[in-house]
């Protein structure tokens, strides 16, 4: 095993969106279909390898945005959202086989979130290397502990406990408690109407938990807080949905994938996947830059 060993584990789904809208309909495969977002991941792909380079390497898709056990807990989870356009949803399958091509291992599950499939990759192999989550998505903030760093990478920013604590004002391990109260309408999460950021934090800072908060809720109007008794009846209303709130926001790390550390070994381009799959998808360039980057 390297001295060092750099797990590198991808969240796939912001940056395949991300070149779908960013990249012009124009790029297309050999039989004219959309083929914008894959060669916009792929890009990206190779440019975060040449940078990090990483001994391992972990790609996590999202399968579903209705199947999750989330939507089972809570119907209108993530019900706002719009289907992805179908020529993008058409390019996923693609995504996943260009990032197997390139090296990498990945996954994607109906029940589990990409969230909670790197959530659960970083449990496992936190004691054996240091991992970079690369995400834009800051629910994924969460995981920042002792040698586990997210890595904003669109916006070049990398993240460990006390940056985590600068941007949102509580440790990692209580952004469940925070969205709890908060919610999260990017997830169609309810939290607790009426409570917002400054007052959650302030909150969290005095309880602890959100169990301890709503265990404790009577002692609320005694504290010096403004709406200290109206924040003390909004919990005894809500209750129930703040605590489905931090559920639906926890990062599960129980999800079914056991690869061993060794399958996760960043390994050269798989030479004949490549030459296929960018033959296919017409994407001759792609392929030579795939191939450079190998042999570098």
């Amino acid at each position: 095993m390297p001295t060092n060993p750099e797990l590198l584990l991808v969240d796939a789904s912001p940056y395949i969106f991300r070149a779908h809208f960013a990249l012009p309909s124009s790029i297309v495969d050999r039989r004219g279909r959309p083929a914008n977002a894959t060669y916009g991941f792929g890009s990206f792909l190779l440019k975060l390898l040449a940078e990090e380079r990483p001994t391992h390497l972990a790609v996590a898709f999202d399968r579903s945005l209705t199947t999750s056990f989330r939507n089972e807990l809570y119907p209108e989870y993530k019900r706002q959202r719009e289907p992805p356009p179908a020529e993008l949803e058409a390019q996923v399958t693609d995504c996943e086989a260009l990032a197997q091509a390139i090296g990498a291992v990945a996954f994607s599950d109906e029940r589990y979130e990409a969230d909670d499939l790197i959530g659960t990759l970083c449990r496992r192999f936190a004691a054996r290397a240091h991992i970079r989550v690369v995400t834009s998505d800051k629910d994924l903030a969460q995981l920042v502990r002792e040698g586990v760093e997210w890595y904003d990478y669109g916006k070049q920013r990398r993240y460990g406990r006390a940056e985590v604590r600068a941007r949102f004002g509580v440790d990692p391990e209580r952004i469940p408690d925070l969205l709890g109260l908060v919610g999260d309408p990017v997830d169609n999460i309810p939290g607790v109407p009426g409570i917002g950021r400054k007052t959650a934090v302030a909150l969290l800072e005095r309880f602890g938990s959100l169990e301890e908060l709503v265990a404790g809720r009577d002692r609320i109007p005694r504290l010096d807080l403004r709406g200290a008794a109206r924040i003390s009846r909004l919990l005894a209303e809500h209750e129930d949905q703040a605590l489905l709130s931090k559920r639906l926001a926890t990062v599960a790390q129980v999800a079914s994938v056991e690869p061993t550390w060794d399958e996760l070994e960043l390994t050269t381009p798989r030479r004949t996947a490549v030459d296929s799959l960018c033959e296919r998808l017409g994407f001759d360039g792609l392929r030579a830059r795939i191939l450079r980057a190998a042999s570098a």
